[in-house]
């Protein structure tokens, strides 16, 4: 199987093919949706992370940027949006790398700003992913949330989705489902039943099967990343600094 090519462009410069295709892989795994719904949210973004294959579109990820300013100097938070990946392709890395490659070039030119990624998980493969890729991620399955951590990520959630965001729960809700996993993707089998990390996120968002999302937030500097994570988000920085860009 071709490996995975990853791609950052800004969202301004997808042509119409490049939306429909996107919408095209998208629907195929997620319902609830619709052409309308999903170019209204990929206007809002500011770049794509486009994967391909062969010469095919095999997966994509959503990106846009936060500035906000809570309990000290301004911070910046990267919101992921709709994202997937071609089952056939599970388990690859290429989109953590670019991923990180993106996060390491932003962080080199906000000037030591903080930088947090906030996602928003309605499956528990997205929420299992950040274990593999964060060390200091929350709502964590052992580690108690700080305080600090609690509030900011409730000022960020209630910043990008007002009244949807429920505080007490930690969820995001819609009055109607703005896309769900189709069932075949969204049951889990018997013993991934078994995981902590399942678990957990079951007990947090008992009803992912029907839209909802449970807030993430987790503190992108190299200190807090793993090392193939790491790595990317050094290669990002150095290559801010030095003027470079890399796909890969």
């Amino acid at each position: 199987m071709t490996q995975l090519i990853s791609q950052i462009r800004p969202q301004a410069e997808l042509a119409d093919q490049d939306r429909l295709t996107m919408f095209r892989l998208y629907e195929s795994y997620y319902e609830a949706t619709t052409l309308d719904l999903f170019l209204s949210d990929l206007a809002a973004k500011s770049h794509v992370i486009l994967l391909h294959a062969d010469g095919a579109l095999r997966g994509f990820s959503t990106l846009s940027t936060i500035d906000f300013e809570f309990d000290g100097p301004p911070d910046r938070a990267i919101f992921s949006g709709d994202t997937i990946i071609d089952d056939l392709y599970w388990g690859e890395q290429a989109l953590v790398y670019a991923f990180c490659r993106f996060a390491g070039g932003l962080s080199a030119r906000m000037g030591g700003r903080r930088l947090y990624w906030m996602l928003i998980s309605k499956g528990h493969r997205t929420y299992r992913y950040l274990s593999a890729f964060a060390r200091e991620y929350y709502p964590h399955p052992k580690q108690k949330m700080p305080e600090s951590i609690r509030r900011r990520m409730e000022h960020l959630a209630q910043l990008k989705f007002n009244d949807y965001f429920d505080r007490e729960s930690g969820l995001v809700r819609f009055p109607e489902s703005r896309g769900q996993l189709q069932s075949r993707w969204a049951q889990i089998r018997a013993p991934l039943l078994k995981h902590p990390a399942v678990r957990f996120f079951l007990a947090r968002n008992p009803r992912y099967w029907a839209g909802d999302e449970l807030v993430c937030l987790t503190e992108l500097e190299s200190g807090n990343l793993r090392s193939f994570a790491r790595r990317a988000f050094l290669e990002g920085r150095r290559q801010a600094t030095h003027g470079t860009v890399a796909q890969g």
